[in-house]
C-alpha cells in the first residue's frame, strides 16, 4: 500500500493548488452556475472544478506509469472524452442523447483498450453490460451532484474502499487509479464543501463517475467465488445507485421526465423530511457510503450463505428506504426547467 501513498498525495496536492487558479479562470470567463429554484445555492458560483479534478487525476496517473500501458491509455483517453463532454454541456448545454452518446464513446475507448466486464461467455453481452455500467454510474454521480461537497465526498469514500481492496488483492492499475481519484477528490473538496466556492459541474461528475465505473469493472478477487464478488462494486457504489433509482421511480410515478431537474434527490429529502441542515445531510450520506463500503469489505471475507444474507438485508433496506422517502416527501412546487442530464444540479 505504501507505494501508492505518493499518488494520493501528488493528486491531492495538484488538485488543491490548481483549484483556486481554475476558480479565477471561471470567474474571468463568466463560467458560473446561476441560482435556480431546484438548486441550493443563492448566488452565482464559479464552475470548471471538474478541470481541476481532471488535472490532478490524469497528470498523476500519466506520470505514475502504471502497467499495462494499453489499459492506462484507455483510461486516460476515456477520461479526457468524458471531461470534454461535461465541459461542453456545462457551457452550452447538451441534450440527453448527445450527452449519453459521448459517454458511450468514452466507454468504447475503454473497451478497445481491453477493459470490460467479463461475467458472461458471450462477448457482446459483456460489452453491452460494460456500456450500461459506465453510462449508469456516470449519470448516478451526475445526479448526486446536487449539494455542496456531496458528489466529491461520496466519490472520495468509494474510491477509498476501492483502493483498500485493490491493494489487498495486488491490483496495480486499480490501486493507482483509486489513489489518484481519492487524492483529487480530497484536494477539490476543500473548496467544494459547504459553502462551496467552486462547483465541479458535469465535467467533474462525469469524470468521477467514469473512474468509479472503471474501478468497479477492474476490481477482481483471487480465490473468491464470482457468485459473491460480483456484488462488491455494486455495494460500494450503492448510494449513487440508490439515489438514481429513487429519482427515476419517483418521477415515473409522478409522470415527470427523468431528465427534468428537481429537488427530489436523497439529499433534498433528508432536508425536507428530517429538517437537516444541508451540511448535515451531506455528512449523513457520507456515513451511509462508508457503511456500505465496510459492508463490501465484509462480503470479501463472507461465505456464500453469509454473502446472500447480507445481500438480502441490503435489498430489504434498499426497498424500505425507497418507499419511506417517497411516501414522506413532498417536492417543492417550483422546479427549474433545466435538466439533470444536461447540467449539474448543484
Amino acid at each position: 500500500m505504501s507505494k501508492f501513498i505518493p499518488i494520493i498525495m501528488a493528486s491531492g496536492f495538484i488538485s488543491f493548488i490548481v483549484t483556486p487558479l481554475i476558480r479565477r479562470l471561471a470567474q474571468s470567463l463568466d463560467f458560473v452556475d446561476n441560482p435556480a429554484s431546484r438548486k441550493v445555492h443563492a448566488t452565482p458560483v464559479p464552475m470548471l472544478g471538474g478541470v481541476a479534478i481532471y488535472i490532478g487525476l490524469v497528470s498523476t496517473m500519466a506520470f505514475a506509469g502504471t502497467h499495462p500501458y494499453q489499459e492506462l491509455l484507455g483510461v486516460l483517453g476515456g477520461a479526457t472524452v468524458m471531461t470534454t463532454i461535461g465541459l461542453v454541456d456545462d457551457r452550452y448545454g447538451l441534450g440527453p442523447l448527445p450527452k449519453i452518446g459521448g459517454q458511450i464513446a468514452a466507454g468504447a475507448i475503454l473497451i478497445a483498450s481491453g477493459i470490460q466486464v467479463t461475467l458472461f461467455a458471450s462477448n457482446p453481452l459483456n460489452i453491452a453490460l460494460t456500456i450500461f455500467w459506465i453510462v449508469g454510474i456516470c449519470n448516478s454521480i451526475n445526479f448526486l451532484d446536487n449539494m455542496d461537497g456531496l458528489a466529491a465526498g461520496i466519490a472520495m469514500v468509494a474510491s477509498g474502499f476501492f483502493f483498500a481492496m485493490a491493494t489487498i488483492e495486488g491490483l496495480g492499475l486499480v490501486a493507482a487509479l483509486a489513489a489518484a481519484t481519492l487524492g483529487a477528490c480530497v484536494g477539490f473538496l476543500y473548496y467544494n464543501f459547504s459553502p462551496a466556492s467552486l462547483f465541479m459541474g458535469d465535467a467533474g461528475s462525469l469524470l468521477l463517475g467514469f473512474t468509479l465505473a472503471i474501478l468497479g469493472i477492474k476490481l477482481q478477487f483471487t480465490g473468491r467465488p464470482l457468485s459473491i464478488t460480483w456484488m462488491i462494486p455494486i455495494v460500494i457504489l450503492g448510494l449513487p445507485i440508490f439515489d438514481t433509482t429513487l429519482v427515476v421511480i419517483s418521477r415515473a410515478l409522478r409522470r415527470k421526465p427523468i431528465y427534468e431537474g428537481g429537488r427530489d434527490h436523497s439529499s433534498h429529502r433528508l432536508v425536507a423530511i428530517l429538517g437537516m441542515p444541508t451540511p448535515r445531510a451531506v455528512m449523513t450520506l457520507y456515513l451511509v457510503a462508508a457503511t456500505l463500503g465496510m459492508t463490501a469489505l465484509m462480503l470479501r471475507e463472507a461465505t456464500q450463505p453469509q454473502a446472500y444474507i447480507i445481500l438480502g438485508v441490503l435489498a430489504a433496506v434498499f426497498v424500505f428506504s425507497l418507499i419511506w422517502l417517497e411516501v414522506r416527501f413532498q417536492e417543492p412546487n417550483s422546479v427549474s426547467p433545466k435538466k439533470d442530464l444536461t447540467s449539474s444540479p448543484s
